[in-house]
């Protein structure tokens, strides 16, 4: 999509943090916003905010975490600007901790918002985006945090590492309606993630524990604005980029990272227990 004009972008987590700033950037191209968030009174405020900045916006209360929630905000943004051509997933939530000593509910809170948030998304908007014909295009937040796993940051990580899977998959499913999929894998950036339990749903139960170290809010608030995390998000959509990046400097991590599966794939080459098996073809299917 390299024109945005008159195009309406539905943003999850759009309240605040890079949610919010996308839906800015969007509006300086031209575009309306729906936004989408749990948090009603920040909701108010920013579609306030973007209004008195002349974006066109609407909000929608919506728990990403519920189909039937995602669904009904969709109706909402059909019935107020007729369709959609851009989705950001982005609602997130952060949780961590020591093997053994992550609480159920945690895990069951942080999955149903950062992953099968992801997929609602996905399922919900992906027909009604085909519908139009006009293409499309999904922005779904992961992380860096999805492409390497620091110790005790495990159930952030394999949510973020979940939506990176699926998003690649997506991306060569919906290449043929003319949809694009991006993956938005920004290291710390100055939003509020790091108190991202205010928003914890009562259906979770009573907290077990203070929200973790690795999402305390120093390395948070360090980070770099939200601004260019926006600006980064257009470039890519208009470039059709499969990945995001906004933290070059984390690139020897990653390198690292795939050195080591590298090694292990030479550790199957040299393997005596492999050695015995018939040659065999390409089995995996082509990626994007």
């Amino acid at each position: 999509m390299e024109d945005l004009k008159g195009k309406v972008a539905f943003i999850t987590g759009g309240a605040s943090g890079i949610g919010l700033a996308m839906a800015e950037a969007f509006g300086r191209e031209g575009m309306s916003v729906m936004l989408a968030d749990i948090e009603a009174k920040a909701l108010t405020a920013a579609v306030e905010e973007l209004r008195a900045k002349q974006v066109r916006a609407e909000g929608v209360i919506c728990d990403v975490g519920s189909r039937a929630s995602l669904r009904a905000a969709a109706l909402e943004t059909i019935a107020k600007f007729g369709k959609v051509h851009v989705v950001c997933n982005n609602a997130g939530v952060g949780a961590g901790g020591i093997l053994g000593e992550v609480p159920e509910s945690d895990w069951n809170w942080i999955v149903d918002v950062n992953l099968l948030g992801v997929v609602y998304g996905t399922e919900v908007f992906a027909p009604l985006i085909a519908s139009h014909g006009e293409g499309g295009h999904f922005v779904n937040t992961a992380s860096m945090a999805g492409m390497v796993s620091p110790p005790g940051m495990e159930p952030y990580c394999a949510t973020k590492f979940a939506v990176v899977a699926m998003s690649e998959g997506w991306a060569g499913q919906l290449a043929g309606q003319n949809i694009g999929v991006s993956i938005l894998c920004p290291g710390f950036v100055k939003t509020r993630i790091h108190e991202s339990r205010r928003n914890r749903q009562d259906s979770y139960g009573p907290e077990s524990k203070e929200a973790p170290a690795e999402f305390a809010a120093s390395p948070v608030l360090s980070g770099i604005p939200v601004g260019p995390v926006a600006k980064r998000v257009v470039e890519g959509i208009k470039a059709n980029n499969l990945y995001i990046f906004t933290h070059p400097e984390f690139r020897g991590a990653v390198q690292m990272r795939f050195a080591s599966i590298m090694a292990g794939f030479d550790a199957a080459d040299a393997s005596e227990a492999l050695k015995a098996l018939p040659p065999r073809g390409l089995l995996v299917p082509n990626l994007p």
